[in-house]
């Protein structure tokens, strides 16, 4: 990669980060139940949220205390990034205990653990693009329908698991590829496939299948020539991960085996009661509305993911790609059978198909071929259809991206009228506990342009003003690069 390519890469980087940081979606029982625990090991030094597990539903029961039901390796990854806030604020005359400064501490603790990997992770699809042989514009176009052309822009502002697990997967997915060729790191190769795929499973419960399945494709990589180095780093990479998790369930719950899914209250959630904790079997019906349905149909929301199967198949036609195909489109397929199996498939006020959103960077890994392949009406074609997921993103993100779970088709119901009458940042719950809340509503949902006196649509303005500046920068670096090899003798 070219110093003239990285510049480009740093600029959409960063596009697509502040895309996420404009953003705060402010509260609800997913997230309540992962700040509370950030919260309690901050304040109260303990794994238990006792003091504030009034604002969330989604909780573990043990011995008479409460707990986040939770994985806990997104509240772990935000710790640093909220103890850092909590010493920064009071230099800025904050009061730590005040509704002010606990929302400032959970939008840097979410910005940290939960948009910072997924704009990296948007670097590693660009990365992963031109390592399987896409040019640098296809590695772009992958990068950008990654970031905000589908509902994973959605989950990459709130404070839940599935962005990070994502962006685990992808590290991973990545970590391997480079063991192929990168001969006298193996050790290293296989330790950070082993701590992005372990830490997946730590910040979500269901990933442990796709971790194998990007474990298994390591292995591959490296098999039979350069086994044993990349093995011992894979081993201990995925042993520190599971001596984390098995240290916080025996902290927690008195048990290393027993995830927090089997501590809830009695009578809570009824359907986990169903099958395994709620897993039963791929549903057809089901199938068809993940991909098709107007409530969480992936390709309705995102129709330029729809291209995404055809770009793994073309790398599968390559013999050099085609594990990494097989094992991309492996991983994106298990969180699809998942999700139609799971039995309350619609996961409750989210946009998109939530139990499918970690297997989504897997997916892009497919974009990049297609554009490259198509010849020009097609690739207006592919934009239009990016453009349509980066708009009903953007509408998800500025109204709210959890819609309320009744409403069947929540972009025609919802977002697009609301969007375009200026009905914003719609989310009046909060971080906070009730004792904190009080009577007031002036804690939740916002973005960076209402915070400086904007509203309605005009609070975009800051946001499409950075999208241009980084299409001229972006378009002045590759003319530069250019006209330099253009003039070289």
């Amino acid at each position: 990669m070219t110093t003239a390519t990285r510049r480009r890469l740093l600029v959409t980087s960063a596009a697509i980060f502040f895309s996420y940081a404009y953003f705060y979606p402010a509260g609800g029982w997913n997230q309540n139940s992962r700040f509370d625990m950030v919260r309690a090991m901050l304040e109260q030094h303990t794994l238990r949220i006792d003091a504030y597990h009034e604002n969330t539903e989604d909780k573990a029961i043990s011995n008479g205390h409460f707990y986040s039901d939770k994985a806990p390796g997104l509240a772990f990854l935000a710790l640093p990034a909220a103890a850092a806030t909590r010493a920064i604020l009071p230099v800025f005359r904050v009061d730590l205990s005040s509704p002010g400064g606990i929302v400032a501490i959970s939008y840097f603790a979410s910005l940290f653990a939960v948009a910072v990997p997924t704009t990296l992770a948007c670097a590693s699809l660009f990365w992963i693009a031109l390592r399987l042989g896409s040019s640098e514009g296809a590695a772009t176009f992958a990068a950008l329908v990654f970031g905000l052309a589908n509902p994973m822009w959605a989950y990459a502002v709130l404070f839940w698991g599935h962005a990070l697990t994502g962006a685990c997967l992808l590290f991973a997915f990545a970590a391997a590829l480079k063991l192929r060729d990168a001969s006298g790191f193996d050790f290293f190769f296989g330790l950070a496939v082993g701590l992005a795929a372990g830490w997946a499973t730590v910040s979500e419960y269901p990933a442990l299948p796709a971790s194998a399945i990007v474990a298994g494709f390591a292995i591959t990589q490296i098999w039979p020539q350069r086994r044993w180095q990349a093995l011992l780093g894979l081993a201990a990479g995925t042993l520190a991960c599971v001596g984390v998790l098995m240290a916080y369930q025996k902290a927690a719950f008195g048990s290393a085996i027993h995830p927090s899914y089997a501590y809830y209250q009695a009578g809570a959630f009824p359907w986990m009661k169903r099958g395994y904790m709620g897993l039963t079997y791929p549903r057809p019906d089901v199938m068809l509305k993940l991909l098709f349905g107007c409530r969480r149909g992936l390709f309705f929301a995102a129709p330029i993911l729809a291209a995404a199967p055809f770009g793994l198949r073309m790398l599968w036609r390559q013999p050099v790609h085609r594990a990494a195909a097989i094992t991309a489109a492996s991983m994106a397929g298990y969180y699809y059978l998942f999700n139609s199996a799971f039995y309350v498939w619609t996961a409750g006020w989210s946009y998109g198909p939530r139990y499918m959103a970690a297997g989504i960077p897997l997916l892009c890994v497919g974009i990049a071929p297609v554009w490259d392949w198509a010849k020009a009406n097609c690739r207006k074609l592919l934009l239009t259809l990016a453009a349509t997921g980066v708009l009903f993103s953007l509408a998800a993100v500025s109204v709210t991206p959890q819609p309320p779970d009744p409403f069947r088709c929540p972009i025609p119901q919802i977002y697009l009228p609301l969007f375009s009458s200026g009905h914003l940042s719609m989310n009046t719950a909060t971080m906070l506990t009730p004792a904190e809340e009080g009577d007031s509503t002036d804690y939740g949902a916002f973005n960076l342009g209402e915070r400086i006196g904007l509203h309605g649509l005009p609070s975009l303005l800051p946001l499409f003003a950075l999208w241009i500046g980084a299409v001229v920068l972006w378009r002045t670096l590759h003319n530069r690069e250019r006209n330099a090899a253009l003039n070289a003798p």
